[in-house]
């Protein structure tokens, strides 16, 4: 049987097409002019949220960025974050995990129950970044990001323009999706855009301070996420990950 696509999935298939061959620049222009205010940068700072962040706000100076601080993040996000603030001018919205869900889970597996097991770091990612990113998103009609095809295979279909079905059928745009990790890099040095430093220590991926660490050159950019899951599901958490010390976990 074939399944007719509905209107909304045509119109973004046209949109896709329309916008792959298009910098940037103009898909950041066009997502920001369709959508107004009910369109958000949505950042962690990294290289590429910084890239976009430089490139949306000289389209408009009063453009939306949103964030989450998780509670665990790096001294050096939030020393970013606040140079975002005073060099662009750009006032962040800044989303925090529940209190509500966060205390009880801290009470009754540790403050740092994620090296436990997957499904207890997991739960800690639900509560501290998938249910406030839900409550930014189900706030607005699209959502920017700086998702690139490159980063790893999850993401090599990722489109400029595409539907969010996680989030209600929202838009998702991702105006670096075709860019490569040398072009990101160039741009932030010929612009002179502010950076995380621990890039400069050896870090490709950031997120929160316990759940990152730097690569060794050749590794996979997301290597230093939550690398000690394999240990745990492979010796049930028996044996604590290389660099952590015994309960210091």
């Amino acid at each position: 049987m074939v399944v007719q696509q509905s209107v909304a999935e045509t119109r973004i298939d046209h949109l896709a097409t329309q916008y792959e061959n298009k910098s940037a620049q103009e898909v950041l222009e066009w997502a920001m002019e369709a959508h107004g205010s009910r369109v958000a940068v949505c950042t962690s700072f990294q290289a590429e949220g910084m890239v976009i962040l430089d490139m949306a706000r000289q389209i408009d100076p009063g453009v939306r960025v949103t964030t989450i601080d998780t509670g665990r993040l790096p001294q050096e996000t939030y020393e970013l974050m606040d140079a975002v603030r005073h060099r662009f001018g750009i006032d962040v919205e800044v989303y925090y995990p529940d209190a509500a869900e966060l205390e009880p889970m801290v009470r009754k597996h540790g403050v740092n129950s994620f090296y436990d097991s997957v499904a207890l770091r997991l739960n800690c990612c639900e509560i501290r970044k998938v249910k406030p990113l839900n409550r930014i998103l189900g706030d607005l009609d699209a959502w920017i990001t700086g998702l690139r095809r490159g980063q790893n295979s999850t993401r090599a279909n990722v489109r400029k323009v595409e539907v969010d079905s996680a989030h209600g059928d929202i838009l998702k745009v991702n105006p670096l999706a075709d860019w490569s990790h040398e072009q990101v890099w160039d741009y932030i040095k010929n612009n002179d855009v502010p950076y995380n430093r621990l890039y400069d220590q050896g870090y490709t991926s950031i997120g929160c301070a316990p759940c990152t660490r730097p690569v060794r050159p050749g590794d996979d950019p997301r290597a230093g996420r939550w690398w000690w899951d394999l240990t745990v599901i492979i010796n049930g958490g028996s044996i604590p990950p290389t660099g952590l010390s015994d309960r210091k976990r």
